[in-house]
């Protein structure tokens, strides 16, 4: 309303500008330099002027002091005249100095060479790139400005920046501070204006302090200013007064108050009551005064008018009155005269048409005239036709009236007449006997008839009838308590039934007692007998012990003999040791030669490190050559490199094979002495069992007395039988030994000494073969070292982009090749990690690839093999593809065919494929099932008639419907035309089964040779082709396999113009979960201020993911999504540690795959307050201190930040943003996310098909549901896949009245129950975690279930179902249902769902849009393979291998080789699970891998260290972890004077030992906590310490030594130290556990294995894990100390998820004997007390398994002498004796398992737990088990495998 009441002096303005605009546009020569600053402009001509009086006057002429120098020049201090150096701005500057004075056209500085503030250009160079003001914001108005605003009237340009520059070819402000946006196009947060608008300026917000106080600006509307959200009881333009109803002061003293008039308005500045609106009397014209809204708001625009007439006044005020005003006013003038001539000629033909309106406006009026007489006419006419509708409408309702009366009449006669004619048949009466009756019935109705009313008879009726309804009411209420009690009678006579029943089970127990006691006195009177008959025995037997004894003695002669016997054991066990160290002493000649060896591999090791190196920098400059220009020779010189390293790792494996057979050799010669070794030990054993069965003897005689002299006797003769059984057997085995073959193992050694020596001559060929190919590769290093980056070397790179895109096609496919090769041998020293670190980085350029969004130019003989980076599993039932097309139409080879090939994707033998083609004028879409073809073309719009732009296509197979979609763009706006054309599989085929090694995808043609279905057998395209998603992934041309015939130096790629559909794309950035962007030096845009901020706009449909993250040491900033959510967590090294901010009322849910704009706002550096859409979300205050941060990632970070000990524990998950990014800003700047250095893995655009939710994860207690218009039980067709490791569970559920549709897992087959109707598949192995698709199919004739292509169909019983409503809307759940059902919820992975519906094409399901969504989420899916598969693959693939190095070496044929220690393998341990059990007894872990961490001083101990240790120490081991810090290794004598340890210290790994005093250090340079696999090798040597990574890194450091005086103790500790350890020597942080896993221990050569100790150590699980507890089937426990009284009081509850249905839960135990134990046995939980008086215990059995996979509550309540237990919702309680003695007391408890000693033998079960144990809670307190006294055995703490 401002506005409109402002135009009337605004408009006048403009109109002069504008007519001064046509005259200066029209006149030539008259264009004008302005200049903001100075308010004066010079013309072109006056410039032209200065210049040439400047060169008039000579350079250097002397002129006489009192004449002064010409304007133009100055005098130097020598008296001369020079001329000034104003670049042609100035024509005056100063004497002596020569500093320019009044600098004209913008410009500054002393020599008028500088733009000055808010002016950008060249101040040198003059017209047109002279200073010219910032366009903020009017960048495309700025010639128009010059020329209109400066020319006429010197008004300063409305720039609004401070100042701007120029980058990238564009304009960029810095605006001021009331200013934001690219172009200082809009006011900030808390100002008002319209800086487009000419003279309009941007004001701050006043809202009189009234508006909400949790902003930090006041808010008002951004255009107006008038203020929002104006605080209670205020309103008006600026909140200035007091909202009505309200009184007081709103501006200063801010003491509105309610009025107090009873609803009256009161004054709104005194609150005096004001009076009731006076009646206007009726004698006057006066109208009823009535003030509302509109008079304030008028007020209001009359102010803002004014304001505005007082700024267009001092405009004008401030017009320039100089010589260039004046002559422009000449000018205006000019064209004023020539503006009158013109409207001169207007006003002529203005007034010939006025006099022609004039008469048209007579002829209207008399055209009005007659109107209005017909207007009467037609209103008489209406009225009398109301008046007769209004008569015709009363007759016609009393006419409905007389008819209802009448129809009651009718009515009650014919109640009458039925009435009479039951009561006849009633009374079984006769006609004459009704006509009589009638006939009397008549007179007495006259005689009513004849009466007077019945007014008081009909008052008494009516009370009658009233006092009989309270007395009906009463009796209904009497007999509801009648028929209540009536139905407690049953109760009652059951309970007192009940009752009898134990009275009489009382007496039964009586009797029994009775005759107990009768017993009991009889059984005292025998036993009384007995005793006395057991007194005389005694005596008896104390004879006969005397005899024993004798016997005794004779039976110690007799043993004298096996003695004997027993020392010539000894003698044979030292002949026999004697034997083992002389194969010993061989083994350690070779195990030297081997070490020999691996000394002379460390030359080759350190090459091949070179090479690596060598290779990853030509990988990093292969990355550049992706997003810009390559060179020929790195491309080649990477292949060279890549074949030399392959050489070296061949011959490398060679050796290592040749001494990895002779150890072997070497380990079967040990294990026969071994074997002859156990055996001596066995017969010994058996001896000295013979001897301790002679002395039980001797003490079963003394303990028995039931023992006869015949009995003692047969045993002895028992003992001297069993002797010489003994004796011969042990004569057996020495003769044995004797005889053993030592001819067959001097052979074996004689072969392994060959062996070696081929070993040692097959290195030196290596040497021999190595040497050129490192010099070649030393002399390649020095080339590209020497190279110099010129402009020629630049262009000629230019020049070969053709040639470095086919050297391209060689280097990724050979090189992936070879490194596949070369990792499935057995390479020496262990560098597959390293070469798989390779593959990593050579799979993160094709990720960068992949995002390369250009096309490429085919020229019909073109052809690229294009790299899916989707599995094929994906696309089986769901293939989606898109991609742009451009078509060269003047080229004649098209013109001349113009049917094409365009793409293939599917096997090579021309089955199960989807292809593009041109045919007959139209796109052709052809997929292939396995059966005939299917094509579908798209007729609606014909090839010819498409643009000569780009066309972008998508392509969609659900099962066997395909779907065709083109949509052709505009270039002038953004509307676009769409076609979609639809078809399907006539046949059975619904999958495309892709075989991994035999799919390829071929776009724009085909390589030679290659054989393309007929369909498809086409010339190759011609034009230009880029592709963008598959499935859900983008995907380019350029991260290709191979390219045929491409030559870009001839066929540049096409340039794009996507305006249509591509607007985004200039904005958004497209995050994949992997990649991250990085800003550095975030301070060089905007600086850290009082108020500091962020902002950002996200689309994601994921629940979690990393938004932004900032860390400096210790210190971070993160923000997260977390399950839908925004959490914000930071620590700037506050006292008080981390502050969290998250949306915990759940105010704005971000993953909902919309934008959603996020501002974060750190205000006094003690506020942070979270803004989401520009809504408040929550803000939290914290300790005063300042950002420190220099950096920030967006959307993600390396994996070594995210899993870093100082911020991981921070975070809420690890994971990357995965969804679309734009509008990242910092203190209102905007970023380039795709220009920072930094930037790895991100993209342009954001494609809608990523942000769909087509798969969704169940837990097993969760589910998804829709509300659609969709009948299932009429013609319907659903299909989707599914993944799972669990045999049953309800995959989908609909229900149509009492009919239900259900498809379930059932013991690992699948069943469709339609109706009662099932329908079960044949095979039972779907649960085996491998993806499988299932289609349903209903129609009137039959049911189908199709399940991987493998069709069961039954007969639809019911056929008629007319009676259903098929457009109803109806609910179906996935993954389960809220219903109770027969089937358990499912657990897995459910994708690509579709099914026809009513209202909607077939289309896959966006499980984002259903209304409900519990506990499932709809990103990821956890559910892996289980390895069983895997390891099957693999020794297939590896025992035709094995075969041929076996029949080459000449090895025995049965021996299986070793396989490498560098090597992984996942295995199951006893996968056998119990019958009740549903998971396996041991998780999947990997072999010979242990995992550390969880508690502080979690390890493991050994005793055993070799005696040539001090000498030489060298321990190899492989590690992986996330950890930052933790120790490795550590041994160390009793003082820790000398030491060895390999810790990890901020993520590099260190080797340290002592040498006397000095401490040698080993440190890497590269981080190794990545969580992947390394070997590691440290040695300490006489004299030299090595650390050796990954077989590629060698890091050396010499020391003087003496080794005599280095010496160490047991134990050596593995993953951590005992407590107080280490300390002296490492730093605090690393001395504490590692936290990750170790294998292949391995010191001097030999294993470690078996440690003697073993503290919170567990295999190394693979596959997800959750928080919890794990106890290992290894045994061990968890220990709390004195935690809780066992005496009298306490309440233990926790969850467990058992693998084994028996062992311990819980023990503790006291001094006294008092003791409690929880332990299951075969499913049942049993509690067992003791409290001092007595055992007592009790069960509780569940109905299902107490092992079925999910967890379990457990609870344990004891008071006094009653103990209850619960197990989930089961409960039972016992109660024992009273102890009146009883005290509290406080003892240790165990958890999981219990040491054997402390075992009571009434204890059912003696076995560990094995499972998981969480939330372990006493007296509502949580226990923390890594707080633990103790954690012993294999028990790992805070980690649990899930599966």
């Amino acid at each position: 309303m401002a506005l409109i009441s402002a135009w009337p002096l605004v408009s006048p303005v403009l109109f002069f500008l504008r007519c001064f605009s046509s005259s200066t546009a029209s006149s030539e020569g008259s264009v004008f330099q302005f200049d903001i600053e100075g308010s004066s402009a010079v013309s072109t001509q006056e410039a032209a002027v200065i210049r040439g009086q400047q060169q008039a006057v000579a350079t250097g002429s002397w002129v006489p002091f009192a004449e002064g120098c010409q304007e133009g020049f100055y005098r130097t201090s020598s008296g001369k005249c020079s001329p000034c150096n104003c670049n042609g701005n100035a024509n005056r500057c100063l004497d002596g100095s020569g500093i320019c004075v009044d600098c004209q056209r913008n410009t500054t500085g002393q020599h008028c060479e500088q733009c000055p503030d808010g002016f950008i250009g060249d101040a040198v160079s003059g017209v047109p790139t002279f200073c010219q003001p910032c366009p903020c914001p009017l960048p495309a108005l700025a010639k128009y400005v010059k020329s209109l605003l400066l020319s006429p009237l010197g008004w300063p340009f409305p720039s609004f920046a401070v100042s701007c520059y120029r980058k990238s070819g564009t304009v960029r402000c810095v605006c001021k501070e009331n200013y934001a946006g690219p172009n200082c196009e809009r006011c900030a947060p808390g100002y008002y204006g319209n800086p487009l608008l000419i003279g309009s300026t941007c004001k701050k917000c006043d809202c009189n302090g009234n508006s909400d106080p949790n902003l930090i600006f006041e808010d008002c509307d951004e255009v107006t200013g008038q203020c929002r959200s104006c605080l209670p009881h205020t309103s008006g333009f600026q909140c200035e007064r007091c909202a009505p109803g309200y009184f007081g002061d709103a501006r200063f003293a801010k003491n509105c108050t309610a009025c107090n008039c009873g609803g009256r308005m009161c004054d709104s500045h005194t609150g005096e009551c004001l009076a009731d609106s006076p009646e206007v009397s009726t004698d006057t014209d006066c109208p009823t005064i009535s003030c509302d809204k509109c008079i304030w708001d008028l007020t209001d625009d009359i102010r803002l008018s004014v304001l505005t007439i007082d700024e267009s006044k001092s405009t004008l005020l401030s017009i320039s009155t100089g010589v260039a005003a004046q002559r422009r006013l000449n000018d205006l003038n000019l064209t004023t005269t020539h503006l009158q001539e013109a409207m001169s000629k207007k006003m002529n033909h203005a007034m010939l048409w006025t006099i022609q309106v004039d008469d048209a406006a007579d002829e209207m009026n008399d055209l009005l005239r007659e109107v209005e007489t017909l207007d009467e006419q037609g209103t008489e006419a209406s009225s009398k036709g109301r008046l007769v509708q209004k008569e015709t409408m009363e007759i016609n309702s009393r006419a409905s009236q007389l008819v209802q009366q009448l129809n009651n009449i009718r009515d009650n006669i014919e109640e009458i007449s039925s009435k009479s004619k039951y009561y006849a048949i009633q009374q079984e009466l006769s006609p004459e006997e009704i006509a009589q009756k009638r006939s009397v019935a008549e007179e007495m109705l006259e005689e009513i008839k004849r009466r007077k009313p019945f007014t008081n008879q009909r008052q008494l009726a009516d009370e009658e009838e009233k006092a009989a309804e309270e007395l009906l009411q009463q009796m209904e209420a009497f007999h509801e308590k009648y028929n209540d009690t009536r139905s407690l009678v049953e109760d009652v006579l059951e309970q007192l039934s009940e009752q009898g029943v134990k009275l009489s089970d009382l007496e039964e127990a009586i009797g029994e007692a009775l005759d107990y006691v009768t017993q009991t006195e009889a059984t005292n009177r025998e036993n009384t007998a007995r005793l006395q008959r057991q007194e005389e025995q005694h005596e008896k037997i104390k004879e006969q012990m005397d005899e024993v004894n004798s016997t005794l003695l004779s039976a110690t002669t007799i043993l004298e003999g096996p003695q004997k016997v027993n020392s010539e054991l000894s003698e044979v066990i030292k002949n026999a040791s004697g034997f083992y160290a002389e194969i010993d002493g061989a083994k350690k000649e070779l195990q030297e030669k081997l070490a020999n060896l691996s000394l002379f591999d460390d030359d080759l090791v350190e090459k091949a490190m070179d090479h690596a190196l060598n290779l990853r920098r030509l990988a990093d400059e292969l990355e550049g050559n992706l997003y810009g220009v390559d060179s020929n020779g790195l491309v080649q010189r990477a292949i060279n490199a890549s074949n030399v390293y392959e050489n070296i790792a061949g011959y490398i494996e060679e050796a290592d094979k040749a001494a990895l057979l002779a150890l072997n050799t070497t380990n079967r010669v040990k294990d026969a002495a071994v074997g002859i070794d156990t055996q001596v030990i066995y017969h010994k054993g058996k001896s000295e069992e013979l001897l301790i069965q002679a002395m039980q003897l001797q003490r079963t005689a003394h303990d028995s007395s039931s023992y006869t002299i015949a009995d003692t006797s047969w045993q002895v003769n028992g003992t001297f039988a069993r002797m010489r059984a003994l004796r011969s057997q042990l004569m057996r085995a020495i003769a044995k030994m004797q005889s053993a073959e030592t001819e067959k193992a001097r052979e074996r050694l004689e072969q392994a000494q060959l062996q070696t020596a081929e070993a040692v001559s097959a290195t030196t060929t290596v040497t021999q073969a190595t040497t050129p190919m490192d010099e070649n590769v030393r002399l390649w290093s020095q080339n590209l070292q020497d190279f110099q980056h010129n402009s020629e070397a630049y262009d000629t790179a230019v020049h070969s982009a053709g040639d470095a895109v086919k050297k391209l096609s060689e280097v990724f496919p050979q090189l992936l090749d070879k490194l596949r090769r070369v990792e499935q041998k057995a390479p020496a020293n262990n560098i597959s990690s390293s070469i798989q670190r390779i593959r990593e980085l050579i799979a993160q350029t094709r990720s960068v690839a992949s995002k390369v969004q250009v096309s490429m130019m085919f020229e019909g003989q073109s052809a690229v093999e294009v790299n899916p980076k989707v599995n094929v599993e994906e696309l089986k039932s769901f293939t989606s593809m898109s991609l742009y097309i451009k078509l060269h139409k003047d080229n004649p080879q098209l013109a001349a065919s113009p049917e094409r090939f365009i793409l293939y994707l599917g096997n090579r033998n021309a089955k199960h494929y989807i292809g593009l083609a041109i045919k007959n004028d139209n796109l052709v879409y052809i997929y292939n099932l396995g059966g005939q073809d299917v094509e579908i073309p798209l007729d609606a719009k014909p090839v010819s008639t498409w643009p000569s732009y780009f066309s972008i296509i998508k392509i969609e197979r659900i099962g066997r419907h395909g779907k065709m979609f083109l949509t052709v763009p505009s270039l002038s706006s953004t509307a676009e035309e769409k076609f979609i054309k639809k078809g399907e599989v006539l046949g059975p085929g619904t999958l495309l089964n892709l075989e991994p090694e035999n799919a390829v995808f071929y776009v724009g043609g085909v390589p030679p040779g290659f054989k393309l279905p007929p369909s498809l057998n086409l010339p190759g395209f011609i034009g230009c082709l880029e592709l963008a998603t598959l499935n859900d992934d983008v995907i380019s041309l350029y991260n290709f396999k191979r390219v045929y015939n491409i030559d870009t130096t001839t066929s540049p790629p096409c340039a794009r113009d996507k305006l249509a559909f591509t607007q985004s794309r200039a904005v958004s950035y497209f995050f994949d979960g992997s990649g991250y962007a990085l800003a550095r030096n975030i301070e060089r845009r905007g600086k850290f201020s009082q108020v500091t901020r962020f902002d950002i706009e996200v689309r994601t449909p994921t629940d979690s993911g990393l938004i932004l993250l900032m860390i400096n040491g210790s210190m971070f900033f993160s923000l997260e999504m977390h399950n839908g959510f925004l959490c914000l967590r930071y620590d700037f090294g506050f006292s008080s540690g981390p502050v969290l901010l998250e949306d915990s009322t759940k105010k704005a849910r971000i993953n909902d795959a919309k934008f959603h704009e996020i501002s974060i706002i750190y205000h006094n550096s003690k506020k942070m307050i979270l803004v989401v859409d520009r809504r408040h979300i929550k803000s939290v205050e914290n300790e005063r201190t300042a950002m420190p941060f220099t950096d920030i990632y967006i959307g993600g970070a390396p994996a070594e930040i995210l899993h870093s000990s100082s911020i991981s524990s921070h975070l809420a998950g690890s994971i990357g943003f995965k969804g679309c990014m734009k509008g990242f800003q910092f203190q209102k700047k905007d970023f380039n996310l795709l220009e920072e250095p930094g930037t790895l893995g991100i993209s342009y655009g954001c494609p809608e098909d990523s942000l769909m939710s087509r798969n969704a994860y169940f837990n097993g207690e969760s589910f998804i549901a829709s509300s659609q218009k969709v009948s299932l039980f009429n013609e319907f067709e659903g299909g989707f896949n599914f993944r799972t490791l669990q045999p049953s569970g309800l995959l989908f559920y609909y229900s149509e009245g009492s009919d239900v549709l259900s498809i379930s897992m059932e013991r690992g087959a699948v069943v469709l129950n339609a109706s009662g109707t099932k329908i079960q598949s044949p095979d039972r192995n779907y649960n085996d975690g491998k993806t499988h698709f299932i289609i349903t199919s209903v129609t009137p004739e039959r049911y189908e279930l199709t399940v991987d292509d493998k069709k069961q169909s039954k007969k639809n019983p019911v056929k008629d179902r007319a009676g259903k409503s098929p457009d109803s809307i109806n609910k179906f759940y996935f993954g389960g249902s809220p219903l109770r059902t027969q089937q358990a919820n499912f657990t897995g992975c459910i994708s690509n769902a579709y099914f026809t519906r009513l209202d909607q094409e077939v289309e896959v399901e966006d499980f984002q849009k259903y209304s409900e969504k519990v506990q499932a989420s709809l990103y990821g899916c956890p559910v892996e393979s289980p390895p069983v598969a895997l390891l099957h693959k693999k020794g297939k693939n590896s025992s035709k291998a094995k075969g041929n190095r076996n029949k080459k070496v000449g090895r025995d044929k049965d021996k299986i080789s070793q396989p490498s220690s560098g090597l992984k393998k996942l295995y199951q341990v006893n996968l056998q699970r119990e019958p009740q059990c549903h998971l396996p007894m041991n998780p999947k872990a990997t072999e010979h891998a242990y995992q550390f961490g969880g508690t502080a001083n979690s390890r493991q101990e050994f005793e055993h260290i070799p005696k040539d240790f001090s000498q030489r120490a060298q321990f190899s081991i492989s590690l992986k972890t996330h950890s930052s810090h933790g120790m490795i290794f550590y041994i160390s004598d009793q003082k820790e004077t000398n030491f060895m340890a390999l810790f990890i210290a901020h993520g590099r790994l260190i080797f340290m030992f002592n040498a006397g005093h000095q401490k040698i250090r080993i440190r890497s340079q590269e981080k190794y906590n990545d969580g992947l696999w390394h070997n590691v090798i440290f040695i300490r040597d006489k004299n030299i310490g090595r650390l050796i990574i990954d077989g590629l890194r060698v890091l050396e450091e010499p020391f003087d030594g003496n080794a005599n005086t280095w010496q160490v103790t047991e134990p050596l500790y593995i993953g951590g130290v005992a407590p107080g350890k280490a300390v002296k020597n490492i730093q605090i942080n690393s001395v504490y556990s590692f936290s990750g896993c170790l294998s292949n221990l391995q010191l001097n050569g030999r294993s470690l294995t078996s440690a003697s100790q073993t503290f919170s150590v567990t295999p190394c699980f693979e596959g997800p894990s959750e928080a919890g507890t794990y106890f290992s089937s290894e045994g061990g426990y968890v220990v709390l100390d004195e935690s809780f009284s066992l005496g009298l009081k306490f309440e233990v509850v926790f969850e467990i998820r058992p693998r084994s249905s028996s062992g311990i839960l819980l023990h503790g135990h006291s001094v006294n004997g008092e003791y409690l134990n929880m332990h299951m046995r075969n499913g049942q939980v049993t509690v067992k007390l003791n409290n001092g008086i007595r055992d007592f215990s009790t069960s509780v059995t569940l109905k299902q398994s107490l092992c079925d996979g999910r967890w379990h509550r457990i609870a344990v309540i004891r008071d006094a002498n009653v103990v209850q237990l619960d197990v989930d919702s089961e409960v039972n309680h016992v109660v024992g004796p009273l102890n009146p003695k009883a005290i509290d007391h406080r003892e240790p408890v165990f958890i999981g398992g219990v040491p054997e000693s402390l075992l009571t033998s009434s204890l059912t079960t003696r076995n560990s737990f094995i499972g998981c144990i969480r939330n372990f809670m006493i007296d509502e307190k949580p226990v923390s088990f890594s707080k633990a006294a103790l954690v012993s055995g294999a028990v790992s703490i805070n980690t649990c495998p899930a599966a």
